[in-house]
């Protein structure tokens, strides 16, 4: 039955929420500060790489991002005809690239990883990466492609989702949830209270922040850090101009992790580090020195274009990197938290599963086992 539904959370998760919810008939409310900038989806780089992130000993997670992934083209398409423009939905693919014989060694443990769990990822050599993607140093040692790793850019998508709620009536709310009484009822920082059928609490690292959840059944959110560049033609350039990179590019530098993802206007998203530090948020000159430096190693081409921006994010991450999605202990409280390094990637899944919930059906098998309560 349809409902007063109030999100606490402006993020790509929220949004999504939002929009699929109002989509089917309830009565939605967005409740953060800035809906649309807030948190890590504003920072994030938009890739959807499933395959790719896949990590030694997270198999169930990684069963989880494919089901996300396989969600997206339906997702974009719907998105894009509800605001009538692009999200710039790239399935294009992703290579990633060894500079080292140790980096070209840990990628094959990746690939062979990748194959014990039946994914489709390809091992090419240094020429073939090169044909790939001829903006490739001539000094690396091959790598894999992974065609079904895609991305989309992540800020064309936010304001997307906030057109696309407004467009079916989602009212917002720009303030910050300091309690959460039962009832369930939501009090903010200025005072006010409102009182809705359901919560849906998609508010990433601010989580920790809010008063009346200690009985929830919550796992503890931690931030963790990322400093994220993005360079862009230099000025004069032409918009026809052949853009350096036409697909996603990820890279091993001698152990450490690097990523170049291109947008349609020939500007390169680079990022990203991962660093324990809590909620400081300051740009610091070394990370932004190792980025670059690791970019460049693997795509020397870079040193031709401007650096617009170096900025930070803080990932929501639990302490084994799953989201939890599903009612809480709290009576009329869901949960869509702790996306970590995947909430863009996982957003139409998590959207139509709060959907689910509240509509009283069951959800997805992947799914099930991540509610909190």
């Amino acid at each position: 039955m349809p409902s007063c539904v109030h999100i606490v959370g402006g993020g790509v998760i929220g949004l999504s929420c939002a929009w699929e919810l109002s989509r089917n008939g309830h009565e939605v409310t967005v409740v953060a500060p800035a809906p649309g900038r807030d948190g890590a989806s504003w920072a994030a780089a938009g890739m959807l790489a499933p395959v790719t992130e896949a990590q030694f000993g997270e198999s169930a997670l990684t069963a989880l991002l494919l089901e996300g992934a396989a969600r997206w083209p339906g997702f974009a398409a719907a998105l894009e005809e509800a605001v009538g423009r692009s999200i710039g939905y790239d399935t294009t693919g992703t290579v990633t690239v060894a500079l080292d014989a140790s980096d070209r060694a840990s990628l094959d443990d990746l690939l062979a990883y990748q194959h014990s769990l039946g994914l489709r990822a390809l091992r090419r050599s240094a020429s073939e990466c090169r044909r790939l993607v001829p903006a490739l140093s001539t000094a690396l040692r091959g790598g894999i492609e992974v065609p079904g790793d895609h991305q989309v850019d992540n800020r064309a998508l936010l304001a997307a989702l906030v057109a696309a709620c407004c467009g079916t009536g989602v009212a917002f709310v720009e303030a910050a949830v300091a309690v959460i009484e039962a009832g369930p009822a939501l009090v903010l920082e200025d005072g006010r209270r409102l009182r809705p059928d359901h919560v849906v609490l998609a508010v990433g690292t601010g989580l920790p922040a809010i008063a009346g959840l200690e009985e929830a059944g919550l796992p503890e959110v931690r931030p963790v850090k990322g400093h994220i560049l993005r360079l862009r033609r230099p000025a004069g350039r032409r918009a026809g101009d052949v853009p350096l990179l036409a697909r996603t590019v990820r890279g091993l530098v001698h152990g450490h992790s690097v990523y170049l993802v291109p947008r349609r206007d020939g500007s390169v998203v680079v990022g990203a580090t991962v660093e324990e530090r809590g909620n400081d948020t300051a740009v610091v000159a070394g990370a932004v020195h190792e980025l670059l430096c690791d970019a460049r190693a693997i795509v020397p081409g870079i040193d031709e274009l401007e650096l617009s921006e170096a900025a930070t994010g803080l990932r929501p991450a639990t302490a084994d990197n799953t989201p939890r999605i599903g009612w809480t202990a709290l009576e009329g409280v869901v949960a869509a938290v702790g996306h970590y390094r995947n909430g863009i990637l996982l957003a139409p899944l998590t959207a139509a599963s709060v959907v689910d919930l509240l509509d009283r059906r069951p959800v997805a098998a992947v799914v099930e086992a991540l509610a909190p309560a």
